[in-house]
């Protein structure tokens, strides 16, 4: 990588990273609460909403914690069937409420034994690639666990880029001073993060060529995540901000 595109990149982030990102962002659901577990689970969902257009994923996440009162962690605990009623009509694209059900089940499985999610990811080994693929086992552990469902949380094991997982593992785990991630999880390091990527970003880094691969896949999000080690070994995943917005906006 040459020094003008180093420096391209960390300007791009010190722009974006900003905290007037958030609120054009799904990462402003998680912001909306200050309890941990709350930012969790709601994190959580905005990050599953994620794909498509932004306005339409912020609308649809707010729209669920309305539904549940705007205390998540209390609502997936403490739920009453008359609760979930009023839950049964929501829906966002492919997601449905037999999905929802499924998720605050799980939440209130995993909740009911530990105060953080972030136990649903460390226990499963000490990579990303091995916590993604234990938490996805152990996600979907429980007895009626609907196999249509499967599709809206990504595992390694498949090849899948798990974007939208890492962009979640992403808001929980990046500390720095900008306020944009949350960063209220202390037992991954933001070393360890694997660079959330789609299309618009696998774009952008084919251009700056520090993506070989042409298949958009697992290994592929690897790949970049080692390049833009070499820029921050510490905080490669920082430069999220600046190849996704460039990727949206088309400006590269």
């Amino acid at each position: 990588m040459t020094k003008s595109l180093i420096d391209f990149l960390n300007k791009k982030v010190d722009e974006y990273n900003q905290p007037s990102f958030i609120k054009d962002d799904p990462v402003c659901i998680p912001h909306l609460f200050t309890n941990p577990a709350d930012q969790e689970i709601a994190g959580f969902f905005a990050a599953t909403f994620a794909w498509g257009n932004r306005t339409t994923i912020i609308n649809k996440s707010r729209e669920l914690m309305q539904l549940m009162n705007m205390q998540p962690h209390q609502f997936c605990l403490y739920h009453t069937d008359n609760d979930l009623k009023n839950l049964l009509n929501f829906k966002h694209r492919t997601f449905n409420a037999t999905d929802l059900l499924y998720f605050i089940e799980f939440f209130k499985h995993h909740y009911s034994s530990s105060r953080s999610l972030e136990t649903a990811f460390t226990k499963h080994g000490s990579t990303i690639e091995e916590m993604l693929s234990g938490f996805h086992r152990y996600f979907f552990s429980l007895e009626d666990a609907p196999p249509r469902t499967k599709k809206h949380v990504a595992t390694p094991d498949r090849g899948s880029t798990c974007k939208r997982l890492n962009m979640f593992l992403r808001w929980m785990v990046r500390n720095d001073d900008r306020g944009v991630d949350l960063g209220i999880w202390r037992n991954i390091s933001p070393s360890q993060l694997i660079c959330p990527i789609d299309l618009h970003v696998a774009r952008v880094a084919r251009k700056f060529k520090m993506l070989k691969r042409k298949q958009t896949d697992w290994d592929a999000a690897e790949e970049l995540t080692a390049q833009l080690k070499r820029l921050d070994p510490d905080d490669p995943v920082k430069y999220d901000f600046a190849l996704f917005t460039l990727g949206i906006a088309d400006r590269y």
